[in-house]
């Protein structure tokens, strides 16, 4: 059976495509990354014309403003002076009744390039009738899913968008920046771009003390940092880390600290059910880059399978009483002191 495309592997197939100048009537970019439905529709937008060309041939709408006869109508003009012209809508989202642009992909127009730009919500999925619409788009064109990557894809995906511009970062400060700016890759990429650019001359590592001097995320008191001692059972860092997060509670949520903390711990307890226990195995299978295999190995001899249900059950409490069931005074930092010792004692 064939390995499955990723998200970007395919969006390097279709910009290479339309950077040999092969072009399809419609780009239906869809999904809940908005990275990589801007990273084409931008492409797009930048380089099928050129600048004497574009103002007369590049037309850019709002799925607000708009109705589908709007983009009919629009779509089915000529170019003029130009071989294409190029039509874009973003916030589809926002059109009433999307799926009445299947009359217009019937018979679409060979010198227009249509790109819809579909940005759903996180756990919003497609009508019956629009994924209707949109698989008569892939007969004609290209139907483009953008999904969001789960959390332990994030440092590998950081590691590798920082390949082309010759720059590394060491595993700890790529789960630094994942912990803290989660899996929302156009934020990602903002600040890595702004990492970038801030490096001494001559430097090309990022590292914690970089990402702290430019982010002014703390390489010392942070979600990674606290799991990690957590998991040590070192107590006396736990709560130099749970005491400053109690100081800056808007800073550090405690909802975003038990999910890091229950990440955590669900990857020990899968450790304890592994057969095969060697590094690379328990890597792929955990998801973690090599180099923190020690850390699960090292937890898992501190915390048994059962102890691990028992701190899962702590989880749901506190997450519960942080949303104000069973609690109408105690503070998030007083719960996050009491949730940390009970899950190390």
């Amino acid at each position: 059976m064939a390995k499955r495309k990723t998200v970007v592997e395919l969006s390097r197939e279709i910009i290479a495509e339309l950077n040999k100048k092969i072009y399809k009537p419609i780009y239906v970019l869809t999904g809940d990354e908005s990275y990589y439905i801007d990273l084409i529709s931008d492409y797009i937008a930048e380089n099928i014309l050129s600048e004497s060309e574009k103002s007369f041939n590049q037309t850019i709408l709002y799925g607000k403003d708009i109705d589908i006869k709007t983009i009919i109508e629009t779509s089915r003009r000529f170019p003029m002076m130009a071989n294409q012209q190029v039509v874009i809508i973003k916030e589809a989202q926002q059109i009433k009744k999307l799926e009445d642009l299947e009359i217009y992909l019937k018979a679409p127009q060979k010198s227009t390039i249509l790109v819809i730009c579909n940005k759903l919500g996180p756990g919003v999925k497609l009508g019956g009738k629009v994924k209707k619409m949109f698989s008569l788009a892939a007969k004609v064109g290209i139907v483009f899913e953008s999904k969001r990557l789960y959390d332990n894809q994030i440092a590998a995906w950081i590691a590798n968008y920082l390949k082309p511009s010759g720059v590394t970062i060491s595993p700890q400060s790529a789960e630094l920046l994942k912990d803290y700016l989660g899996n929302d890759l156009s934020k990602v990429v903002n600040e890595l771009d702004k990492l970038i650019i801030t490096l001494p001359n001559g430097a090309k590592q990022i590292t914690t003390e970089h990402i702290e001097q430019n982010i002014g995320i703390s390489k010392d008191f942070n979600r990674f940092e606290l799991n990690n001692a957590i998991g040590k059972r070192d107590i006396v860092n736990a709560n130099r880390i749970v005491n400053f997060f109690a100081k800056s509670p808007k800073a550090n949520p405690l909802v975003l600290t038990i999910s890091s903390i229950y990440g955590f711990f669900n990857k020990v307890f899968t450790y304890h059910f592994l057969p095969d226990k060697a590094e690379r195995t328990v890597a792929t299978k955990l998801g973690v880059h090599p180099f923190f295999v020690s850390d699960y190995t090292r937890a898992a001899r501190i915390y048994s399978p059962r102890k691990c249900v028992q701190i899962f059950s702590l989880l749901r409490e506190y997450d519960m009483r942080s949303k104000g069931v069973n609690n109408e005074s105690v503070e998030h930092g007083e719960l996050l002191k009491e949730l940390v010792f009970k899950i190390m004692h």
